[in-house]
């Protein structure tokens, strides 16, 4: 079945996505894009992430030495949201939105991605990521820690930097995993993911990265080429009940994807990621796991990408590399970065 075309289901969105393997061979004579070159200053005085610098808002940084934390000059929610936007006719509908954004810079190292971080560096992120969370979920529904890398996912800077957007609203892709999560541990007893772990673990064909606490998949319902789920093996719902042997466990999971991804077409790999888990409205979520997405474009090699257009667009999701494939492809890969020599 594998090798001719068929769907596969996605348990945590409940939608289905279309596999057409005997397509992987066909050529391509569409968009080539600039290949992503890592960049090799550790300091841009053009950079508004750079210690030290000025920023677009007349902000000028400080001399961060570490992880860099600040409001960014640029949020798609402001603190207050505005009443009077609220519709209620029934086909315009609108509510208000309220939140908090702010910018992560990973390191003061311009030219250095998480996958050219050392591991206690990488470890320092995931601390801010779980501390961000803990304050923000004080006082909003939903805390979004995510990364845009490379232009081509719309990053407008290349300084290693994440971001973290606190809504005081559920997203519908958090409610709508959530949601089917606590679902499937009323049906079986026991959270989706956690079982998912422990089948990937038997088959052993999609997992990319396994660490002591951490596994990373190309999961059976991938729509990207070379997406990937990382997923704890133990019990958790929000990155801030992460103990430190888990935490500094998580630094070697991601520092080992970011530079599989990196050579896989030796590029400085674009993806978007982020974090979901339970929200903090005050529900009850039983089974709810954390977990994090990356979604990164490229296709057969590092100016060739995937669209999601025509049929991904007005019908379900597509693809023709299968995650198996993928799979074995990112697990072919070395473990030191392919610019290690040159570092």
């Amino acid at each position: 079945m594998k090798q001719s075309p068929h769907r596969r289901f996605n348990p945590l969105n409940g939608k289905w996505i279309l596999v057409s393997p005997h397509r992987s061979q066909r050529p391509w004579l569409g968009q080539a894009e600039a290949v992503s070159v890592p960049e090799t200053v550790a300091h841009d005085p053009d950079c508004y992430l750079c210690a030290g610098n000025e920023r677009a808002n007349g902000t000028i940084n400080p001399e961060y030495s570490g992880v860099y934390v600040f409001e960014n000059d640029f949020a798609a929610l402001l603190p207050e949201g505005n009443a009077a936007a609220a519709e209620n006719e029934r086909l315009f509908r609108s509510e208000s939105a309220s939140g908090t954004c702010r910018v992560i810079c990973f390191s003061p190292d311009h030219g250095k991605s998480l996958a050219q971080l050392e591991c206690d560096e990488i470890a320092a992120i995931v601390d801010v990521w779980a501390e961000q969370t803990e304050a923000l979920a004080q006082n909003h529904a939903w805390v979004q820690v995510f990364e845009n890398k490379g232009s081509v996912m719309g990053c407008s800077n290349p300084h290693p930097h994440g971001q973290v957007w606190a809504t005081r609203h559920v997203p519908d892709e958090i409610a709508t995993e959530a949601d089917n999560q606590v679902a499937y541990f009323k049906a079986h007893g026991a959270p989706l993911l956690l079982d998912l772990v422990s089948q990937e673990k038997y088959k052993k064909e999609r997992v990319v990265v396994d660490t002591e606490y951490w596994m990373a998949i190309v999961p059976w319902w991938a729509s990207w080429p070379f997406e990937l789920l990382l997923l704890p093996k133990f019990a958790v719902s929000s990155l801030q009940q992460l103990e430190r042997a888990q935490r500094n466990d998580l630094a070697v999971a991601l520092q080992e994807i970011t530079i599989r991804y990196d050579n896989l077409f030796q590029c400085s790999f674009p993806y978007s990621m982020g974090w979901h888990g339970a929200p903090f409205d005050g529900g009850d979520y039983p089974g709810v796991q954390l977990h994090a997405h990356f979604y990164p474009p490229l296709l057969r090699s590092a100016s060739v990408r995937k669209f999601m257009v025509g049929f991904e667009m007005l019908a379900e999701a597509q693809r023709d590399l299968t995650p198996e494939q993928a799979a074995a492809a990112l697990r072919q890969t070395s473990q030191v970065h392919f610019l290690a020599g040159d570092q």
